[in-house]
């Protein structure tokens, strides 16, 4: 690992995005994923999410956040120390001449290190050229720090520190978390949906199976589920919709058929004509993002002309909750699963769409021999609720 890697990573983190990093640091888009991407891989944790088209740190790279800015800015110091560049420097150079300049000879620290004298004063010398800057004094006696050597040792233990409780953050969640299941959902309509009694009784029969390998649970929306996936953040995902990536393999765990769901004061009459509604009502939708948004359109396109659809009042709601209030209390409509809803008590007006409009619910998994061990024993179980 070296400095310019960690500074462009600490910049992405700062900038929210891969581009305004690299520009703000006079490097390529490219250079600035490919570090993203290595120190990911260094750490075991995702340190960024997609969101629209920003890069949102995730929860652990807010954690770790003040161990980059310490490393960025003790790499801006060293920098400043001479005129060299810290873009060659890595971290095991600076640790190597720390332990030169504490054990006070090259050969003691040569062989400290396992490494022969040659080799490491060619280190020492490439590290001085780098920075631009001399950093020990060679006599008889031994070894010493110069002015700069000594801002240099400081700089260099404070960042193999900062690296080094980065490291050790992610090996200890990485012990916390190896025996763990993480499983992405779709978000339940409420504790008395569907989705969620399946996801409960899941939890306890999955106890059961392997009492040894805790079972996560994390709620999102779709997209953002195919982007757990991807990236590991999720070992296998239940989506609302039969329609992933072929990357990925699957198994439609069921389906439920939707309905138009409306305030329980809707009249005989109109009930009768789902476009008069459409228009009359203002309409509430999850994002884009989720399969049921999608199944939501493919209605309204077949319902409605492209006229009525441009005049109709869609109000996006990335909750279902808020959904099923404004439905409740506030004279919306939304297409929701017939049978989650029809819990609610009292529920809202249903009036069923036509059998092609349903809600698909798949297990996805990633293609690896562990990956289908775990998906093996989660089917049944789901089948079972």
């Amino acid at each position: 690992m070296d400095l310019s890697t960690l500074c462009l990573v600490h910049s992405i983190l700062e900038e929210r995005g891969i581009r305004r990093a690299a520009a703000a640091m006079g490097r390529p888009a490219s250079s600035a994923s490919a570090a993203l991407r290595r120190v990911e891989a260094s750490l075991s944790v995702p340190l960024v999410r997609r969101d629209g088209q920003a890069l949102v740190p995730t929860l652990e790279a807010e954690t770790r956040l003040p161990r980059f800015a310490e490393i960025a800015g003790s790499a801006a110091a060293l920098a400043a120390l001479g005129e060299g560049s810290r873009d060659a420097i890595s971290l095991s150079a600076l640790a190597r001449f720390a332990t030169v300049a504490r054990t006070g000879s090259i050969n003691g620290a040569a062989k400290s290190l396992g490494l022969g004298q040659p080799q490491l004063t060619r280190q020492l010398s490439h590290l001085e050229e780098a920075l631009g800057c001399k950093l020990l004094e060679r006599s008889a006696t031994g070894i010493s720090c110069t002015p700069a050597g000594l801002e240099a040792l400081a700089l260099a233990e404070r960042i193999g520190a900062a690296w080094e409780a980065l490291s050790a953050a992610s090996a200890e969640r990485f012990r916390r978390s190896a025996a763990t299941w993480r499983l992405g959902t779709i978000i339940p309509f409420g504790h008395e949906s569907e989705i969620a009694a399946m996801l409960a009784r899941l939890t306890v029969e999955w106890r059961a199976a392997r009492p040894r390998q805790p079972l996560f649970l994390s709620s999102t929306t779709a997209d953002d589920l195919i982007s757990g996936l991807k990236n590991r953040r999720f070992d296998l995902i239940l989506l609302d919709t039969d329609h992933y990536p072929a990357e990925f393999e699957g198994q439609l765990i069921g389906r439920s058929q939707l309905a138009l769901a409306g305030p329980r004061s809707l009249d005989e009459a109109e009930r009768q004509d789902f476009a008069a509604l459409l228009r009359r009502y203002p309409i509430a939708v999850p994002s884009p993002r989720s399969g049921l948004r999608q199944m939501t359109d493919r209605f309204l396109e077949a319902t409605l002309t492209p006229a009525e659809r441009s005049r109709l009042t869609l109000v996006e709601v990335d909750s279902i909750p808020v959904i099923i209030n404004l439905v409740l209390r506030h004279g919306h409509l939304s297409v929701l699963p017939e049978h989650s809803v029809a819990n609610i008590n009292p529920p809202p007006t249903l009036l069923p769409l036509y059998p092609a409009y349903q809600q698909s619910l798949s297990l996805v998994w990633p293609r690896d021999a562990l990956s289908r061990q775990a998906a093996e024993t989660m089917l049944p179980l789901l089948a079972k609720t």
